[in-house]
């Protein structure tokens, strides 16, 4: 599986902020990204039981229903002491409207149930890169934190505000956006992607 410089690529998400940060990805490396909400294209309904089966269920409705290569993200928080809820049930838990202040205050409230004030948690992204002839590969990267209440930071998206990363002290809301795309959980399995040498650099 090979996608040479030029190649156009559709960006499997209706969600602008993680359109944005893969388009901020796949900007050095010669190909022309568009989202599926610019397509018109259906979001599919996520019937997966792990984020790998997920991604490679939008990319591969968003290859047939584009006739162009397609990479689908799935991604998510799991947070320890919920037993790794919401996980790929992430988006859902911000509702109908994806409000993720919602999202995060069940979190809290979750957590203060326990009788926690925080947790460890982790992101995780799989990343699945597929064609209209079926053939697909996925990709899948994380990064270990823990939480932070009340949330904090302008930055980001989902659920940014409440995570911080192992080794730092403010949020991935807080933190510039490039240094979030440098060491996130997409950037780690978007550097998996690059290893496999898929994008065909060579003019």
């Amino acid at each position: 599986m090979r996608l040479p410089r030029g190649s156009t690529l559709v960006v499997a998400s209706h969600n602008q902020g993680k359109v944005r940060e893969i388009k901020a990805l796949l900007g050095p490396h010669g190909i022309q990204p568009v989202s599926a909400g610019d397509l018109g294209l259906p979001e599919p309904e996520e019937t997966g039981l792990t984020f790998a089966a997920n991604a490679e269920l939008k990319a591969q409705a968003a290859a047939r229903g584009s006739g162009h290569a397609a990479l689908a993200d799935d991604s998510g928080l799991c947070v320890d002491a919920l037993d790794g809820r919401p996980g790929i049930h992430s988006a859902r838990w911000a509702g109908p409207t994806k409000d993720f202040r919602v999202a995060m205050t069940r979190i809290r409230d979750e957590l203060r149930h326990k009788g926690l004030a925080t947790s460890k948690a982790k992101f995780v992204c799989a990343l699945c890169l597929a064609l209209p002839s079926g053939e697909s590969r996925t990709f899948e990267g994380e990064v270990q934190g823990a939480l932070a209440f009340p949330p904090r930071g302008d930055h980001g998206f989902g659920y940014d505000p409440i995570f911080i990363a192992e080794g730092m002290t403010d949020t991935f809301a807080e933190i510039d956006p490039a240094r979030k795309h440098a060491m996130s959980h997409r950037a780690r399995a978007f550097g998996k992607l690059l290893h496999s040498r898929i994008f065909d650099e060579s003019l």
